[in-house]
């Protein structure tokens, strides 16, 4: 019976190394893994952004229809064209966005890609403007006034 025993605290102990053996190795892979994180489900609050993290927000008629949201890791100095072209289904002529994720601006409308930096209207063409890491970038189709 003593063998017994012992035999099943073995097998026991060498369940629970092994389980959690495997949760190290996901959490290890997570860690070193350099993909964006989709938050398009809205939690009610906002998510710190670290230093080489943007958030992109996708939205219709100055935010009244959400379209898309994604933390997106960057590096200093690239360019939020690019960027959205990464991360995003995005279509350009000559270097304004026509479409993205599907969406189309509309000239017979005056619906037209707009793009704000910590809610600030951009200044420059998305294909000039220079990501440091930490904004909050929202690119809205919205009428031109």
């Amino acid at each position: 019976m003593n063998k017994w025993l012992k035999l099943l605290s073995i097998m026991l102990l060498s369940f629970v190394f092994l389980a959690a053996c495997g949760n190290d190795e996901g959490a290890e892979e997570n860690e070193s893994s350099n993909t964006s994180v989709s938050t398009n489900e809205s939690s009610g609050e906002a998510q710190e952004l670290a230093e080489d993290e943007v958030r992109i927000t996708i939205t219709i008629d100055e935010g009244n229809e959400n379209v898309s949201e994604e933390v997106v890791q960057v590096e200093e100095g690239d360019i939020l064209l690019d960027v959205m072209k990464d991360t995003f289904y995005v279509e350009e002529d000559s270097g304004f966005i026509t479409s993205i994720e599907r969406v189309s601006d509309d000239a017979d409308e005056g619906k037209y890609w707009m793009y704000f930096v910590d809610g600030e209207a951009a200044e420059v063409g998305a294909g000039e403007y220079e990501l440091n890491g930490g904004e909050e970038i929202i690119f809205d189709l919205q009428s031109m006034e």
